[in-house]
């Protein structure tokens, strides 16, 4: 029995010499070497007693080595669990005592106040830095840099992911190697990613976009990544010259558009431009298609099932939408009460179904009974629609549904229409307590610098544009709208700032 999804990521080396990555710095990570140093902390891992099946925790900076550690990880059977580095202690203790690691991997500057969650969930405490130093790196160069990678099936856990938990306790999504090798697969051939790609990745690698969509598709299609420790406009807009393609979050495409330096020229020679993780503003897609010539791709996947959807390689991108579901994926709108198929065009929660759906939640038997029908289908919580020509639209959360009077009100709908109007950026609407609606419709608007745009003139946009009941009661204009690492709007944190506006 081979290691599943490593044996999967491998098996299109087209020369060990070439470079599988290039840091920020201009140092080139070959294949050979990056067989050769996975294996070195595979030993590492196998030397501080982990063993197949075993979690790993992981809570460091984006370096080439935290990478390594990701396929050591792999290679030892082991399950990889990473963490956002924007987690605070008091987090990370509810994280690794629920997963229980036999190791727990941390920047050295938090070694010290995270030593106690270690020691009480039974982890031994290892350190990486943003250098890539640390006790982890110290004890992998002691290391043979041949590896027996361990046999591991299919159905075998790869990774958990816990969720952000916005809706209460984070929950751990555990993923299987078919999981994960089976969803890549399908992307590398839907979009047509082969060895001659160059990815500019500047995602973080502690969520599945970054690590197991841009991460796992280019090594599985042979290609090579720039990879830089992050989003930096100047890195960034100096790397694309020698980028063919391109992984982002919106926030990365809106940010290009505010560089006078990003031209068509600059990106003319340009494969391919991905959006993922947040809604992509058509106002967003339709000026970037004008200034570059090229439309963005954008497509739907989460946390429990990497992706579901995308909008087609060839044919029409069209803004405000996800494209159709990818092949092997079933994806139906259903009644989020009864699971009732609703008509084509209506709006319902998305089902999918599929060898890229997750295995369940950690721990969590009952709550991963409730998130799946009896056919199989898991419900995702995003509310949708497919139109007549089969693209899927997702229309927002179903906790962020607002019910104003007794009426659906869909945020992206508002959102649409307010982000057209001249000087707003962007825009979030939410639902707040309302004494006699029970909830009211809420706009909050960031601005773009030195637009001049009060309330009066954004309702009366809208009047004539939406029926009465979608109208937000109050609109707040801020510089900026809270935002998680991922580029996603928190509006869990704008719903706790403005609910008491009707009290």
């Amino acid at each position: 029995m081979s290691n599943h999804l490593f044996e999967a990521l491998t098996a299109f080396i087209p020369d060990m010499d070439k470079p599988f990555l290039t840091s920020a710095e201009g140092e080139v990570t070959s294949y050979r070497a990056m067989m050769a140093r996975s294996a070195q902390f595979a030993g590492a891992l196998g030397k501080l007693g982990v063993q197949p099946g075993d979690r790993v925790a992981v809570q460091v900076e984006k370096t080439p080595e935290a990478l390594m550690l990701y396929l050591a990880t792999i290679r030892a059977g082991a399950i990889f669990l990473p963490l956002n580095t924007a987690y605070t202690p008091a987090e990370i203790d509810y994280f690794i005592n629920d997963a229980e690691p036999a190791v727990f991997v941390c920047d050295p500057a938090r070694a010290d106040a995270l030593a106690e969650t270690a020691q009480k969930a039974g982890a031994r405490l290892e350190t990486l830095d943003a250098a890539g130093e640390g006790s982890l790196r110290t004890l992998a160069d002691t290391m043979p840099d041949q590896y027996e990678t361990q046999p591991r099936d299919a159905d075998d856990l790869a990774a958990i992911l816990y969720t952000s938990g916005t809706t209460g306790r984070s929950k751990g999504a555990m993923l299987s190697h078919e999981n994960l090798a089976s969803n890549s697969r399908t992307l590398v051939k839907v979009w047509r990613f082969s060895e001659d790609d160059v990815l500019l990745h500047a995602l973080p690698i502690f969520h599945t976009h970054g690590l197991f969509v841009a991460t796992n598709c280019l090594m599985m299609a042979g290609g090579s990544m720039l990879f830089l420790p992050k989003f930096d406009l100047d890195t960034v807009l100096e790397c694309l010259p020698q980028a063919t393609s391109m992984m982002g979050v919106p926030t990365f495409y809106s940010r290009l558009l505010g560089s006078e330096a990003f031209t068509r020229d600059l990106v003319s020679h340009m494969r391919l431009f991905i959006s993922g993780s947040a809604p992509l503003s058509a106002e967003v897609h339709k000026d970037f298609s004008k200034r570059t010539g090229h439309m963005i791709l954008e497509r739907y996947g989460m946390t429990e099932t990497n992706m579901n959807t995308s909008n087609p390689y060839d044919g029409d991108r069209r803004p405000g939408t996800v494209g159709f579901p990818l092949p092997g994926v079933g994806l139906r709108i259903a009644d989020a009460t009864t699971g009732r198929v609703v008509e084509q065009g209506e709006v319902g929660i998305i089902e999918v179904k599929g060898p890229n759906v997750f295995q369940g939640y950690w721990r969590m038997p009952e709550k991963t009974a409730q998130e799946f029908r009896t056919d199989g289908y898991f419900i995702t919580g995003d509310m949708g629609r497919i139109d007549t020509g089969g693209y899927v639209s997702i229309v927002g959360r179903s906790k962020d549904l607002i019910i104003s009077g007794g009426f659906n009100v869909y945020p992206a709908e508002v959102e649409a229409l307010l982000d057209e109007v001249p000087g707003v950026a962007e825009s979030a609407v939410i639902g707040v307590p309302h004494p006699d609606f029970g909830e009211a419709v809420v706009a909050v608007l960031a601005m773009r610098s030195g637009a001049s745009v009060d309330e009066e003139t954004v309702q009366a946009a809208l009047q004539d544009k939406l029926a009465k009941f979608k109208q937000p009661k109050k609109v707040h204009l801020l510089d900026s709208l809270p935002r998680n690492t991922m580029g996603k709007i928190q509006k869990n944190a704008l719903r706790e700032q403005f609910r008491a506006d009707f009290a």
